[in-house]
């Protein structure tokens, strides 16, 4: 989990950009990469696998406030798409803070994800992590595309909620990225669910990418307030 830096009284947290090959992990980190301030970011760190990249860097934002007088340094981290690199993948969560799962919307991509996202949580579970309790935001990209599926159908497959057990996270939650779209509800059945916030992006093109990496910071931010 988060890093205190006492020398520096930095905080540092790790988000993880999770999700299928090609879905568009590598083109989010390199936009943001390519807008950060020179002098507020680290290096951009590449280890080539055969098919794809992991990429890695952190930044200072300047924007997101402190924490007790600590300011945040993020880090930002993809895992290879790819499941046979599985072990790398692990690797990567460990002690991360937040996760951004970017999903490919092509509709015959609907395997791979679901795949992709299973993967994830087989992994969290590994750690001890609670996903339900983790920032986690999910970026539905390529939405530029022709054979894009709805986001009805990708929050069906993706998004579909997690139960809410604790009567104090019981109330109803709009989704103020989608006006009209509930994060937490009651079901007829009587039962609660919260979901993940999402958000619609074309990541070649650098739309939703900065949005998608606002949302998970704010969370992780909410979350370690919440927890100091």
């Amino acid at each position: 989990m988060s890093v205190i830096n006492y020398a520096s009284r930095e905080i540092n947290c790790k988000i993880v950009y999770y999700g299928p090959g090609l879905g568009g992990k590598t083109t989010n980190l390199e936009h943001v990469y390519a807008r950060v301030a020179p002098e507020t970011r680290g290096k951009l760190i590449s280890l080539a696998t055969e098919n794809e990249r992991t990429l890695f860097f952190d930044f200072l934002p300047v924007d997101l406030g402190t924490i007790r007088g600590f300011k945040t340094r993020f880090h930002l981290y993809t895992v290879p798409g790819q499941v046979y690199y599985n072990a790398s993948r692990k690797l990567i969560l460990k002690g991360v803070d937040g996760i951004v799962f970017v999903a490919d919307s092509q509709v015959d991509r609907a395997e791979a994800n679901i795949e992709a996202m299973q993967n994830l949580y087989d992994n969290m579970s590994e750690y001890g992590y609670d996903i339900t309790r983790m920032p986690f935001v999910i970026q539905y990209n390529k939405r530029d595309l022709p054979n894009a599926a709805s986001i009805d159908e990708l929050d069906q497959i993706l998004n579909p909620g997690f139960e809410v057990a604790e009567t104090g996270r019981q109330k109803p939650l709009e989704d103020p990225n989608r006006p009209g779209t509930m994060l937490v509800q009651q079901l007829e059945s009587g039962e609660w669910v919260e979901r993940a916030p999402t958000v619609e992006a074309v990541a070649v093109a650098g739309d939703g990418v900065f949005d998608t990496l606002k949302i998970v910071s704010k969370l992780v931010l909410k979350s370690l307030a919440a927890s100091s």
